[in-house]
């Protein structure tokens, strides 16, 4: 017994001594903000997208009038064509509860605006991501286009790869090759998966940030660092909607 004894309090001051682990990317704000962003994506039938959008146009406010709406937009390049893609901001889970049901009473919404849409809809899909700590929801200073980067990370989580990963993308904004507008990490869905959106004046001022930035030693340096933990990425050009708040 006191052998046991001995071995139990060795191994519990071995605990309170191991160095911790601890990621700036993964503790702190998120863990006692419960706001969160839900990124749809529809992908519409190809005869049917200009349907689709003037009937969002006309009904939208009969959708934001339950939770706030972030931005709006279509897709210009990157996949599949005839795809939209929204950002709804929620208080947390009870509060999109809340929404739904309210949608599902919802008479008028559901008339005007569900029942003739669903019918010009091929696909449907969601994701539950979380604003990371170190980056807020930033307004660009005038209209302009979108671009949503999708970075796969490797397991391991932002532990692995949360801080190279910061380290480039705050050297791109620092340098100002593009305007950082939100970072998010994906909670539900594919697992190890950020979200990087960037506002440019237009698609050719992006190209033109982009090839400097590519002769740029402290962004190549930064990224180099932050490539040893990805696994694939991908990107849109998003094109706000008329009735997107984030223009």
């Amino acid at each position: 017994m006191l052998v046991l004894r001995s071995r139990l309090a060795a191994a519990l001051a071995a605990r309170t001594l191991a160095p911790q682990v601890c990621s700036s990317f993964a503790t702190g704000p998120r863990q006692y903000d419960g706001t969160f962003y839900e990124f749809r994506t529809y992908y519409l039938k190809p005869s049917k997208m200009n349907e689709f959008l003037e009937n969002t146009k006309k009904n939208i406010h009969l959708r934001t009038a339950h939770s706030e709406l972030v931005g709006y937009w279509s897709v210009e390049f990157g996949g599949r064509m005839n795809k939209v893609f929204h950002i709804w901001k929620y208080d947390n889970f009870a509060h999109r509860t809340e929404v739904r049901k309210a949608l599902a009473k919802d008479k008028e919404w559901q008339e005007q605006y569900l029942i003739p849409n669903l019918a010009l809809i091929d696909k449907q899909e969601s994701e539950i991501t979380y604003l990371v700590p170190w980056s807020k929801l930033e307004e660009p200073p005038k209209e302009g286009i979108y671009e949503l980067a999708t970075f796969q990370m490797k397991p391991g989580g932002p532990a692995l790869w949360g801080d190279p990963f910061k380290r480039a993308v705050h050297t791109h904004v620092n340098r100002g090759y593009t305007k950082l507008v939100g970072v998010f990490h994906a909670e539900y869905g594919v697992l190890n998966r950020v979200h990087v959106l960037w506002w440019n004046e237009s698609a050719d001022s992006r190209a033109a940030g982009r090839h400097q930035s590519h002769e740029d030693p402290r962004v190549v340096a930064a990224v180099r660092e932050s490539v040893n933990y990805l696994v694939s990425q991908q990107n849109m050009l998003l094109i706000p909607t008329s009735f997107s708040p984030l223009k």
